[in-house]
């Protein structure tokens, strides 16, 4: 019996429903490593945390010296708390060194000791400190009582800002304290060595971390770099640190600050502007819990980028300095779990990764659009000592076990030379992401690529916004403009299977006192997976894969020759 009209109706339908799905299945990415398109910076070489006492603890001297092994450059570490006034004994958004005191007299007392500790320890493993100048020590407030806080997650975060956020009672006892850190680190690393650092002031001033004005900012700038500047004259100083600039009164108070250095009296001296080296502000996403799951804003972050950028790009006078995003991440509070945040529930798996990513790839792109110098993109995420396994925190390691994210950066110390052009059906145009973030049905899938030497780079992502299940999609891989007759490949991948240790402790029943060997699982699950080897002919400089990429895993491409 011949079928009815209603019967092939639906069996067109059906085809076409089935050809849609294939199409949102597969991406074609073009890979020309013959074409450069700039420099493949290591702006990723940058991380940061609240808490700098961690710095020299068990599992804070294991990370730092995994993310020094990961990079063929030096690692730049930016921390809070320098300056802060204290026991030493971290605590969640706290930190302190006690470096300024004073005696019976008011007279100045520095203690280097703990700053020393803290310092020490990134230099013997290679790294660098974005040396941050603050908080206020409590000799020093205006207004010292209450200073330490007792802040949990779950409490209002206003509860962290106390006595060090403000400003100086002596400004001149200031630039003295200032003054001799710096000149103590010359004579302790040597001038070389601090000249290859990077000193900035304060944190977010346009927020709750600075109770003054911009005003009291830009005279607190002026005599900190003043003093940084006497000390050691070619040391490199700058800020402001400001909050996304997507934000009115972050831009506004970016602009007055950019526009002081150029053409205020300056306070110290009584001469016009202030020295500049760098820019910094901040950019974060904005995740939240749709339909019962969480839902990314990487639209958030890319916009407060763009606008930095855009900011920066209007001054003719520091258009071409270096940029540093100092903390470039997908949300703003790294010591806020998802046991009282279910938002940040994206930060143990592999969310957290192919996030990154996407996100990482925009940075380059909207830096070459604005035609601005980005130097680096700080990851405000490190390690909590002495927390519960996977409590999702924003950190690289938990219980020194390397999360999912960590592997990223692990890629990216692979990637070194020149940017080449890429293009993808299924990566989303820059300003579409920027404006709208990953939204649609399909996801993002994209790549970034280097060529250094003879060795060709590619990471490839599927991201979306919305952390739900899908299908894998396949993705035809077409490589062109490879000098060579013979190539050996290498794949590494971050998803479900690999490079994950969250999945693992999960199937271990997810244990808070695991047993030494089921540590030893983990720390070995953790560690980045290479997942196919091979050799194969170029034909005319082309190369053509084949490779299944899982929504929000990571496929990453090394070729040899």
């Amino acid at each position: 019996m011949s079928p009815s009209f209603k019967q092939r109706f639906a069996f067109v339908i059906s085809l076409v429903i089935t050809a849609t799905v294939v199409a949102q299945d597969r991406a074609n990415i073009q890979i020309n490593f013959g074409k450069e398109t700039g420099d493949m910076k290591p702006i990723w070489a940058w991380f940061g945390y609240d808490e700098p006492n961690y710095t020299y603890m068990k599992d804070g001297k294991k990370l730092l010296s995994e993310l020094a092994a990961l990079s063929p450059v030096p690692v730049y570490v930016r921390a809070h708390n320098l300056l802060t006034s204290g026991d030493g004994k971290p605590a969640l958004k706290w930190g302190s060194t006690n470096a300024y005191t004073e005696d019976a007299h008011g007279n100045p007392v520095y203690d280097w000791r703990i700053t020393d500790s803290i310092f020490d320890t990134y230099i013997q493993r290679g790294m660098k400190p974005l040396a941050q100048i603050g908080f206020m020590p409590e000799a020093l407030s205006t207004q010292p009582k209450p200073y330490k806080h007792d802040w949990q997650p779950g409490q209002p975060y206003t509860k962290i800002f106390t006595g060090w956020a403000y400003p100086p009672a002596d400004y001149k006892k200031w630039a003295a304290l200032v003054y001799e850190w710096v000149k103590h680190c010359v004579n302790r690393y040597g001038k070389k060595e601090v000249e290859s650092w990077y000193w900035e002031l304060w944190n977010e001033p346009n927020g709750g971390y600075w109770k003054g004005d911009v005003k009291d900012y830009c005279k607190l700038y002026d005599y900190t770099a003043d003093a940084v500047k006497r000390a050691l004259p070619t040391a490199r100083i700058g800020g402001p640190h400001v909050t996304g600039p997507s934000g009115k009164g972050a831009a506004e108070f970016l602009k007055k600050f950019l526009t002081h250095c150029i053409s205020d009296t300056n306070a110290v001296s009584g001469t016009i502007g202030a020295p500049l080296d760098f820019i910094a502000f901040h950019a974060k996403g904005a995740p939240k819990i749709v339909n019962n799951h969480v839902r990314m804003g990487i639209s958030n972050q890319l916009r407060d980028i763009s606008n930095g950028f855009e900011i920066v790009a209007s001054f003719k006078e520091w258009r071409h300095l270096p940029i540093v995003i100092g903390e470039s991440d997908p949300e703003g509070c790294a010591a806020c779990g998802m046991a009282t945040n279910p938002e940040n529930a994206y930060r143990n798996g592999t969310m957290y990764s192919s996030y990154t990513a996407a996100s990482f790839a925009r940075k380059y792109l909207l830096a070459d659009h604005f035609k601005v110098n980005l130097l680096g993109a700080v990851s405000w995420s490190f390690e909590f000592e002495d927390q519960p396994w996977f409590y999702g925190f924003r950190d690289l390691a938990t219980n020194g076990v390397d999360k999912p994210v960590l592997n990223v950066f692990r890629m990216f110390g692979m990637m070194s030379g020149k940017r080449v052009a890429v293009s993808s059906d299924r990566m989303y145009p820059l300003f579409s992401i920027r404006d709208s973030g990953v939204r649609k049905e399909t996801s993002d899938i994209g790549a970034i690529a280097a060529k250094d030497g003879r060795t060709a780079t590619a990471m490839i992502w599927n991201y979306h916004d919305d952390d739900t299940t899908g299908e894998p999609a396949t993705v035809l891989l077409n490589c062109q403009g490879i000098p060579a007759k013979q190539v050996n490949i290498k794949q590494y991948r971050i998803d479900k299977e690999f490079s994950n240790s969250y999945e693992v402790w999960k199937k271990m029943g997810s244990p808070q006192q695991p047993t030494a060997e089921q540590v030893t699982a983990l720390e070995k699950a953790g560690q980045l997976k290479q997942t196919h080897s091979a050799k194969a002919t170029i034909n005319n400089g082309s190369l053509k894969m084949n490779m299944q990429v899982p929504r929000q895993g990571i496929v990453f491409t090394k070729i040899d020759w």
